[in-house]
Protein backbone atom coordinates (compact mmCIF):
# COMPACT_ATOMS: atom_id res chain seq x y z
CA UNK A 1 0.00 0.00 0.00
CA UNK A 2 2.78 2.47 0.90
CA UNK A 3 4.49 1.73 -2.34
CA UNK A 4 1.53 2.36 -4.46
CA UNK A 5 0.82 5.61 -2.50
CA UNK A 6 4.14 7.04 -3.41
CA UNK A 7 3.57 6.30 -7.40
CA UNK A 8 0.16 7.85 -6.87
CA UNK A 9 1.91 11.34 -5.28
CA UNK A 10 4.65 11.05 -7.89
CA UNK A 11 3.08 10.60 -11.46
CA UNK A 12 1.17 13.95 -11.05
CA UNK A 13 4.39 15.95 -10.52
CA UNK A 14 5.72 13.94 -13.28
CA UNK A 15 2.98 14.45 -15.57
CA UNK A 16 3.11 18.34 -14.82
CA UNK A 17 6.88 18.63 -15.50
CA UNK A 18 6.41 16.34 -18.84
CA UNK A 19 3.94 18.24 -19.50
CA UNK A 20 6.13 21.53 -18.92
CA UNK A 21 8.58 20.33 -21.45
CA UNK A 22 6.45 19.69 -23.87
CA UNK A 23 4.85 23.22 -23.58
CA UNK A 24 7.73 24.86 -23.81
CA UNK A 25 9.47 23.10 -26.48
CA UNK A 26 6.06 23.79 -28.92
CA UNK A 27 6.64 27.56 -28.03
CA UNK A 28 10.13 27.73 -29.16
CA UNK A 29 9.31 26.00 -32.03
CA UNK A 30 6.23 28.12 -31.85
CA UNK A 31 7.96 31.47 -31.60
CA UNK A 32 7.95 33.01 -35.16
CA UNK A 33 4.11 32.81 -34.47
CA UNK A 34 3.81 33.10 -31.29
CA UNK A 35 5.99 36.82 -30.62
CA UNK A 36 3.27 38.50 -33.06
CA UNK A 37 0.25 37.11 -31.07
CA UNK A 38 2.57 38.47 -27.66
CA UNK A 39 2.62 41.71 -28.94
CA UNK A 40 -0.83 41.80 -30.25
CA UNK A 41 -2.09 41.09 -26.88
CA UNK A 42 0.28 43.30 -25.00
CA UNK A 43 -1.11 46.01 -27.66
CA UNK A 44 -4.45 45.04 -26.79
CA UNK A 45 -4.68 45.27 -23.23
CA UNK A 46 -2.87 49.34 -23.85
CA UNK A 47 -5.76 50.11 -25.91
CA UNK A 48 -8.78 48.62 -23.85
CA UNK A 49 -8.70 51.41 -21.40
CA UNK A 50 -9.32 54.23 -23.71
CA UNK A 51 -11.13 52.10 -26.05
CA UNK A 52 -13.85 51.00 -23.37
CA UNK A 53 -12.86 55.43 -22.26
CA UNK A 54 -14.50 56.45 -25.73
CA UNK A 55 -17.56 53.98 -25.72
CA UNK A 56 -18.38 55.60 -22.34
CA UNK A 57 -18.23 58.64 -23.45
CA UNK A 58 -20.84 57.68 -26.35
CA UNK A 59 -19.09 57.02 -29.48
CA UNK A 60 -20.00 54.16 -30.95
CA UNK A 61 -18.18 50.80 -30.94
CA UNK A 62 -16.54 50.44 -34.36
CA UNK A 63 -15.80 53.96 -34.41
CA UNK A 64 -13.94 53.58 -31.00
CA UNK A 65 -12.05 51.25 -32.76
CA UNK A 66 -11.00 53.60 -35.65
CA UNK A 67 -9.74 56.03 -34.33
CA UNK A 68 -7.74 53.36 -31.78
CA UNK A 69 -6.37 52.02 -34.61
CA UNK A 70 -5.70 55.10 -36.03
CA UNK A 71 -3.53 56.28 -33.17
CA UNK A 72 -1.36 52.94 -33.54
CA UNK A 73 -0.82 53.58 -37.30
CA UNK A 74 0.41 57.23 -36.67
CA UNK A 75 2.36 56.51 -33.66
CA UNK A 76 3.94 52.89 -35.25
CA UNK A 77 5.04 54.88 -39.33
CA UNK A 78 6.74 57.47 -36.71
CA UNK A 79 8.40 55.45 -34.75
CA UNK A 80 9.37 53.06 -37.88
CA UNK A 81 10.46 55.57 -39.94
CA UNK A 82 12.88 57.44 -37.17
CA UNK A 83 13.67 54.36 -35.62
CA UNK A 84 14.17 52.71 -39.01
CA UNK A 85 16.69 55.17 -40.78
CA UNK A 86 18.92 55.88 -37.29
CA UNK A 87 19.18 51.96 -37.10
CA UNK A 88 20.22 51.48 -40.18
CA UNK A 89 23.07 54.50 -40.43
CA UNK A 90 24.20 52.95 -36.83
CA UNK A 91 24.64 49.56 -37.96
CA UNK A 92 26.31 51.09 -41.01
CA UNK A 93 28.45 52.90 -38.87
CA UNK A 94 29.25 50.26 -36.06
CA UNK A 95 32.48 48.97 -37.37
CA UNK A 96 34.12 51.88 -37.16
CA UNK A 97 32.68 53.02 -34.18
CA UNK A 98 34.33 49.05 -32.42
CA UNK A 99 37.44 50.32 -34.43
CA UNK A 100 37.26 53.60 -32.62
CA UNK A 101 36.50 52.45 -29.23
CA UNK A 102 39.37 49.50 -29.03
CA UNK A 103 41.40 52.79 -29.69
CA UNK A 104 39.79 54.70 -27.23
CA UNK A 105 40.28 51.94 -24.47
CA UNK A 106 43.67 51.22 -25.52
CA UNK A 107 45.75 53.54 -22.99
CA UNK A 108 43.26 52.07 -20.03
CA UNK A 109 44.25 48.28 -21.00
CA UNK A 110 47.86 49.73 -21.43
CA UNK A 111 47.59 50.65 -17.42
CA UNK A 112 46.03 47.61 -16.63
CA UNK A 113 49.41 45.47 -18.18
CA UNK A 114 51.79 47.92 -16.43
CA UNK A 115 50.03 47.30 -13.15
CA UNK A 116 51.05 43.66 -13.79
CA UNK A 117 47.73 41.99 -14.75
CA UNK A 118 48.28 39.78 -17.58
CA UNK A 119 45.40 40.11 -20.88
CA UNK A 120 45.39 37.20 -23.59
CA UNK A 121 48.02 37.95 -26.83
CA UNK A 122 44.97 39.03 -28.68
CA UNK A 123 44.57 42.33 -26.98
CA UNK A 124 41.70 44.56 -26.07
CA UNK A 125 39.04 42.34 -28.36
CA UNK A 126 40.23 39.02 -26.77
CA UNK A 127 40.56 40.87 -23.56
CA UNK A 128 36.78 42.34 -22.84
CA UNK A 129 35.22 42.54 -26.40
CA UNK A 130 33.89 46.22 -25.03
CA UNK A 131 31.92 46.83 -28.65
CA UNK A 132 29.88 43.00 -28.19
CA UNK A 133 27.65 45.61 -26.03
CA UNK A 134 26.86 47.97 -29.16
CA UNK A 135 25.82 44.92 -30.97
CA UNK A 136 23.79 43.49 -29.04
CA UNK A 137 22.13 46.74 -28.34
CA UNK A 138 21.58 46.77 -32.41
CA UNK A 139 20.61 43.42 -32.55
CA UNK A 140 17.65 43.72 -30.02
CA UNK A 141 16.64 46.28 -32.69
CA UNK A 142 16.88 45.16 -35.31
CA UNK A 143 14.91 41.91 -34.32
CA UNK A 144 11.79 44.44 -32.88
CA UNK A 145 11.98 45.75 -36.48
CA UNK A 146 11.93 41.87 -37.90
CA UNK A 147 9.12 41.34 -35.51
CA UNK A 148 6.97 44.58 -36.77
CA UNK A 149 7.89 43.72 -40.42
CA UNK A 150 4.45 41.80 -39.33
CA UNK A 151 2.50 44.64 -38.48
CA UNK A 152 -0.25 43.79 -40.54
CA UNK A 153 -1.05 40.63 -38.79
CA UNK A 154 0.06 41.90 -35.15
CA UNK A 155 -2.78 44.89 -36.39
CA UNK A 156 -5.31 42.38 -37.88
CA UNK A 157 -4.97 40.32 -33.60
CA UNK A 158 -5.37 43.47 -32.11
CA UNK A 159 -8.60 44.31 -33.40
CA UNK A 160 -10.05 40.87 -33.33
CA UNK A 161 -8.80 40.83 -29.56
CA UNK A 162 -10.57 44.24 -29.11
CA UNK A 163 -13.49 43.06 -30.62
CA UNK A 164 -14.17 40.75 -28.37
CA UNK A 165 -12.77 42.50 -24.99
CA UNK A 166 -16.24 44.02 -24.38
CA UNK A 167 -18.43 40.90 -24.73
CA UNK A 168 -16.11 38.93 -23.27
CA UNK A 169 -17.22 38.95 -19.29
CA UNK A 170 -20.93 38.29 -20.71
CA UNK A 171 -19.95 35.24 -22.56
CA UNK A 172 -18.15 33.92 -19.75
CA UNK A 173 -21.23 34.76 -17.55
CA UNK A 174 -23.49 32.15 -19.74
CA UNK A 175 -20.84 29.12 -20.14
CA UNK A 176 -19.92 29.24 -16.21
CA UNK A 177 -22.23 27.24 -13.72
CA UNK A 178 -21.89 29.64 -11.00
CA UNK A 179 -20.23 32.61 -12.84
CA UNK A 180 -19.95 35.17 -9.55
CA UNK A 181 -16.90 33.84 -8.22
CA UNK A 182 -14.94 32.85 -11.41
CA UNK A 183 -15.87 36.51 -13.12
CA UNK A 184 -14.48 38.12 -9.68
CA UNK A 185 -11.26 36.53 -10.23
CA UNK A 186 -11.09 37.31 -13.62
CA UNK A 187 -12.28 40.93 -13.79
CA UNK A 188 -9.60 41.55 -10.43
CA UNK A 189 -6.98 39.82 -12.49
CA UNK A 190 -8.39 42.23 -15.85
CA UNK A 191 -8.53 45.26 -13.75
CA UNK A 192 -5.00 44.47 -11.85
CA UNK A 193 -2.99 43.64 -15.48
CA UNK A 194 -4.30 46.19 -17.16
CA UNK A 195 -3.42 48.99 -14.35
CA UNK A 196 0.41 47.41 -14.51
CA UNK A 197 0.71 47.54 -18.38
CA UNK A 198 -0.53 50.75 -18.82
CA UNK A 199 1.68 52.50 -15.88
CA UNK A 200 4.35 50.63 -16.95
CA UNK A 201 4.35 51.58 -20.71
CA UNK A 202 3.68 54.94 -19.73
CA UNK A 203 6.58 55.21 -16.98
CA UNK A 204 8.54 53.45 -20.02
CA UNK A 205 7.89 56.36 -22.52
CA UNK A 206 9.06 58.59 -19.73
CA UNK A 207 12.14 57.23 -19.14
CA UNK A 208 12.89 57.16 -23.52
CA UNK A 209 11.48 60.58 -23.84
CA UNK A 210 13.98 61.68 -21.10
CA UNK A 211 16.83 59.78 -22.15
CA UNK A 212 16.49 61.11 -25.77
CA UNK A 213 16.08 64.69 -24.37
CA UNK A 214 19.30 64.17 -22.21
CA UNK A 215 21.32 62.79 -25.37
CA UNK A 216 20.05 65.71 -27.70
CA UNK A 217 21.53 68.19 -25.20
CA UNK A 218 24.70 66.33 -24.74
CA UNK A 219 25.22 65.84 -28.81
CA UNK A 220 25.59 61.53 -28.98
CA UNK A 221 24.85 60.51 -32.29
CA UNK A 222 21.15 58.38 -32.64
CA UNK A 223 19.50 59.89 -29.50
CA UNK A 224 16.09 58.35 -30.69
CA UNK A 225 17.47 55.00 -31.44
CA UNK A 226 18.85 55.16 -27.70
CA UNK A 227 15.98 56.41 -26.38
CA UNK A 228 13.98 53.51 -27.92
CA UNK A 229 15.93 51.40 -26.61
CA UNK A 230 15.50 52.47 -22.65
CA UNK A 231 12.04 52.45 -23.48
CA UNK A 232 12.12 48.85 -24.34
CA UNK A 233 14.81 47.56 -21.72
CA UNK A 234 12.92 49.74 -18.79
CA UNK A 235 10.22 46.64 -18.61
CA UNK A 236 13.42 45.05 -17.57
CA UNK A 237 14.02 45.96 -14.15
CA UNK A 238 17.76 46.79 -12.58
CA UNK A 239 19.15 44.34 -15.50
CA UNK A 240 17.51 46.92 -18.23
CA UNK A 241 19.07 49.93 -17.02
CA UNK A 242 22.60 48.42 -17.11
CA UNK A 243 22.13 46.87 -20.69
CA UNK A 244 20.42 50.18 -22.29
CA UNK A 245 23.17 52.32 -20.23
CA UNK A 246 26.48 50.70 -21.74
CA UNK A 247 26.09 51.64 -25.68
CA UNK A 248 25.31 54.47 -25.31
CA UNK A 249 27.55 55.45 -23.30
CA UNK A 250 30.20 53.85 -25.01
CA UNK A 251 29.09 55.74 -28.19
CA UNK A 252 29.60 59.07 -26.04
CA UNK A 253 33.20 57.66 -24.95
CA UNK A 254 34.42 57.21 -28.95
CA UNK A 255 32.52 60.24 -29.90
CA UNK A 256 32.77 63.09 -27.57
CA UNK A 257 34.86 61.64 -25.44
CA UNK A 258 35.44 60.28 -21.49
CA UNK A 259 33.71 63.52 -19.97
CA UNK A 260 30.22 63.07 -22.29
CA UNK A 261 30.77 59.31 -21.91
CA UNK A 262 30.39 60.31 -17.92
CA UNK A 263 27.63 62.72 -18.06
CA UNK A 264 25.94 60.20 -20.54
CA UNK A 265 25.94 57.49 -17.82
CA UNK A 266 25.24 59.32 -15.02
CA UNK A 267 21.66 61.10 -16.81
CA UNK A 268 20.80 57.30 -17.14
CA UNK A 269 21.68 56.65 -13.47
CA UNK A 270 18.98 59.37 -12.52
CA UNK A 271 16.55 58.88 -14.64
CA UNK A 272 16.11 55.37 -14.03
CA UNK A 273 16.78 55.40 -10.15
CA UNK A 274 13.63 58.55 -10.31
CA UNK A 275 11.43 56.59 -12.05
CA UNK A 276 12.18 52.77 -10.81
CA UNK A 277 12.85 53.78 -7.29
CA UNK A 278 10.55 57.04 -6.93
CA UNK A 279 8.12 56.88 -9.30
CA UNK A 280 6.80 53.53 -10.30
CA UNK A 281 6.32 52.41 -6.32
CA UNK A 282 4.54 54.97 -5.66
CA UNK A 283 2.20 54.35 -8.95
CA UNK A 284 1.77 50.75 -8.54
CA UNK A 285 2.98 49.47 -4.86
CA UNK A 286 6.00 47.39 -4.28
CA UNK A 287 3.90 44.41 -3.91
CA UNK A 288 3.39 44.08 -7.97
CA UNK A 289 7.47 44.11 -7.65
CA UNK A 290 8.99 40.77 -8.63
CA UNK A 291 12.39 39.34 -6.96
CA UNK A 292 15.51 39.96 -8.52
CA UNK A 293 16.30 36.19 -8.84
CA UNK A 294 12.84 35.63 -11.20
CA UNK A 295 13.76 38.67 -13.00
CA UNK A 296 16.62 37.31 -14.05
CA UNK A 297 15.50 33.88 -14.92
CA UNK A 298 12.80 34.80 -16.55
CA UNK A 299 14.95 36.60 -18.91
CA UNK A 300 17.13 33.82 -19.73
CA UNK A 301 13.91 31.72 -20.15
CA UNK A 302 11.94 33.98 -21.58
CA UNK A 303 14.84 35.19 -24.44
CA UNK A 304 15.52 31.68 -24.65
CA UNK A 305 12.04 30.66 -25.64
CA UNK A 306 11.14 33.84 -27.76
CA UNK A 307 14.43 35.62 -28.55
CA UNK A 308 15.34 38.58 -28.17
CA UNK A 309 11.80 40.14 -27.92
CA UNK A 310 11.16 37.86 -25.40
CA UNK A 311 13.42 39.37 -23.03
CA UNK A 312 11.35 42.52 -23.33
CA UNK A 313 8.55 41.05 -23.19
CA UNK A 314 10.30 38.39 -20.45
CA UNK A 315 9.09 40.20 -17.57
CA UNK A 316 5.82 41.78 -18.39
CA UNK A 317 4.40 38.10 -19.13
CA UNK A 318 5.75 37.43 -15.83
CA UNK A 319 4.40 40.04 -13.94
CA UNK A 320 0.85 39.15 -15.35
CA UNK A 321 1.58 35.67 -14.34
CA UNK A 322 2.10 36.43 -10.75
CA UNK A 323 -1.00 39.26 -11.10
CA UNK A 324 -2.95 35.68 -12.11
CA UNK A 325 -1.55 34.31 -9.24
CA UNK A 326 -2.70 37.23 -6.61
CA UNK A 327 -6.04 36.68 -7.80
CA UNK A 328 -6.87 33.16 -6.78
CA UNK A 329 -6.43 32.49 -3.12
CA UNK A 330 -5.11 28.95 -3.44
CA UNK A 331 -2.46 30.40 -5.66
CA UNK A 332 -1.20 33.63 -3.69
CA UNK A 333 1.29 31.79 -1.97
CA UNK A 334 3.13 31.25 -5.06
CA UNK A 335 2.81 34.97 -6.54
CA UNK A 336 4.41 35.40 -3.08
CA UNK A 337 7.47 33.69 -3.81
CA UNK A 338 7.60 35.40 -6.99
CA UNK A 339 7.58 38.89 -5.50
CA UNK A 340 10.34 41.19 -4.19
CA UNK A 341 8.52 41.99 -0.66
CA UNK A 342 6.88 39.63 2.25
CA UNK A 343 3.54 40.47 2.32
CA UNK A 344 2.88 41.18 6.62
Amino acid sequence: MDEYEKHTVKLPVLLTLAGFVVVVAGMKTASSILVPFFLAVFIAVLCTPPLFWLQGKGVPKVLALILILAAILVVGSLLGVLVGTSLNNFLSSLPQYQERLTTSLSPVIDWIVKKGLDLPKGGIGAAIHPESAMRLAGNLLSALSNILANAFLILLTVVFILLEAADFPKKLKAALKKPEGSLTTIERFSRSANRYVVIKTLLSVAVGFAIWLWLVILGVDYPILWGTLAFLLNYVPNIGSILATIPATLLALVQLGAGSAILTAFGFLVIYNIVGNIVEPKLMGRGLGLSPLVVFVSLVFWGWVLGPVGMVLSVPLTSLVKIGLESSGETRGLAIMLGSDIEK
